[in-house]
């Protein structure tokens, strides 16, 4: 008699290693089926952008490779993600549904449905935990709340326990003798029609081997310098892991399991002051996580509700979030850090705060627009740190930079870009200008701008620095009544 198979329904755990759902199934003995539904409703108003589906096209290419290495297949779907698992649980006689679990509002409301109806209909219908090293319902203060603060959550997290990754050992994982027939990758139209994702191909290698080199690679070359090499952007200093831990091609478990191995002979751990740092942004992503589990309205809503009221500046025919997101704002590091999210689909995470602050702050545009770009054209858009990272920045969330804090592009130009390879990297119509006026093309003298032939190619600022920071001032102070500059 043939043992029914088990449904390993594959979502933002794209691997094999670490994957405590595929642990189970293959525990559970019989056939495994492999799949991933492609389910834009089931994502509620937050479906995947463009970027991210480029990404997603290639990792599931990679994790598919994978498993016919070991004997198997991945099956992809589109549609309704329970009516498609009740379909193939009828089609092929399984008995259990597994996955693992996810946190954004709308796909946990889904979930707890789905997992409902299969129970209802007598099918074993499990989830785990393979995205992080603390669960949100698992952690609170000592008052029982979630935090708010990333500092004493953290403090507390390292507290706790961390699991050892789930070891995969099956060479060859059992197959069904007969795979239903659903789609072929490239009938889910992940891949733009116009082709700008070019410069996609030159960064990245999306895919479970991926994640593992760029994590080796981090760890050897880099992670000892992080805590100083950090904040700069032509550095090669940060682990460029976010959108492999995005799609689960990694999980925070192995990041961890990796760095304590380098403290096996020491004994000390963190080993360094730079895993330390690295590690604290491992947590930071935990964070980004608790909070929107406990406060599900924060993508659209600020933590903050006072925030409500604030004084945006009107943009009527869009012209200057438009000039953002081309990277033609006139401030160098802001453009170039603009431009490196086009061709790339990322950006340095210090002139992510840059440019965050630029919009919301400089021109007074709402924090909620410089979300939705991001989240079309990051290859790392995730929601609980798009939402983490925006509120922070607007100074409407938990633990936020302070609302009366300004960046001043120039000064962090200066400061992170001392040599300007970054901005004449992405910026290459002023690549000219000595260093001196590189961060402030306007106060160059003419003969200098006529040298570095960058009239009529870059434009002026689009917002004068210091009205601009009055003005916002003037704003936020009627909030708090406090202000700071940096």
């Amino acid at each position: 008699m043939n043992t029914p198979p088990v449904i390993l329904w594959f979502r933002q755990d794209l691997r094999l290693q670490d994957n405590a759902a595929l642990h189970a199934a293959l525990a559970r003995g019989g056939p495994v089926l492999p799949i991933y539904i492609h389910d834009e409703a089931g994502e509620g108003e937050w479906p995947a952008g463009g970027a991210t589906r480029w990404w997603l096209h290639h990792s599931l290419a990679a994790l598919d490779s994978s498993l016919r290495e070991r004997g198997s297949r991945l099956l992809l779907a589109r549609g309704d993600s329970g009516k498609i698992l009740t379909e193939l649980v009828a089609a092929t006689g399984a008995k259990a549904v597994y996955w693992n679990r996810r946190y954004e509002p709308a796909v946990i409301a889904r979930d707890k449905l789905i997992k409902a109806s299969l129970a209802a209909a007598g099918v074993e219908a499990k989830s785990f935990n393979s995205a992080l090293l603390f669960e949100p319902h698992t952690i609170a203060n000592k008052q029982g709340n979630p935090f708010q603060v990333f500092t004493p959550y953290w403090r507390h997290c390292l507290t706790q326990a961390v699991a050892e990754p789930v070891a995969i050992k099956a060479a060859d994982f059992p197959a069904p003798s007969k795979w239903p027939a659903l789609l072929a990758l490239d009938e889910l139209e992940f891949l733009p029609t116009i082709k700008w994702d070019a410069g996609f191909y030159e960064a990245w290698q999306p895919g479970e081997e991926g994640a593992k080199k760029q994590l080796k690679g981090f760890v050897a070359r880099a992670m000892e310098a992080y805590g100083d090499t950090r904040n700069l952007p032509a550095a090669d200093g940060t682990s460029r892991l976010s959108p492999h831990l995005h799609f689960g091609e990694i999980g925070p478990r192995q990041i961890w399991a990796a760095v304590k191995a380098l403290s096996k002979d020491s004994g000390v751990f963190p080993p360094s002051r730079g895993a330390q740092v690295f590690l604290s942004e491992v947590g930071w992503r935990e964070f980004a996580h608790h909070l929107l589990f406990h406060f599900p309205h924060t993508p659209t809503k600020p933590l903050r509700e006072d925030f409500n009221r604030f004084p945006w500046a009107d943009d009527p025919d869009g012209a200057m979030l438009r000039a953002w997101q081309r990277g033609k704002t006139g401030y160098p590091i802001v453009d170039a850090g603009m431009r490196e999210l086009w061709h790339t689909g990322w950006m340095h995470n210090r002139v992510r705060m840059v440019v965050a602050s630029f919009l919301v702050k400089h021109l007074r545009l709402p924090w909620q627009r410089g979300a939705e770009w991001f989240w079309d054209t990051l290859v790392d858009a995730d929601l609980a740190q798009n939402t983490l990272g925006w509120q922070w920045s607007a100074g409407c969330g938990a633990d936020a930079a302070p609302y009366f804090r300004i960046f001043a592009p120039v000064t962090q130009g200066e400061r992170f870009d001392s040599a300007g390879d970054y901005v004449r990297r992405w910026v290459p119509e002023i690549a000219k200008l000595p260093d001196k006026f590189l961060h402030a093309p306007w106060t160059a003298p003419e003969n200098v701008r006529a040298y570095a032939g960058i009239d009529g190619n870059y434009p002026d600022p689009i917002v004068d620095h210091a009205k601009a920071r009055e003005e916002a001032l003037a704003a936020f102070k009627a909030l708090r009544g406090h202000v700071e500059e940096r």
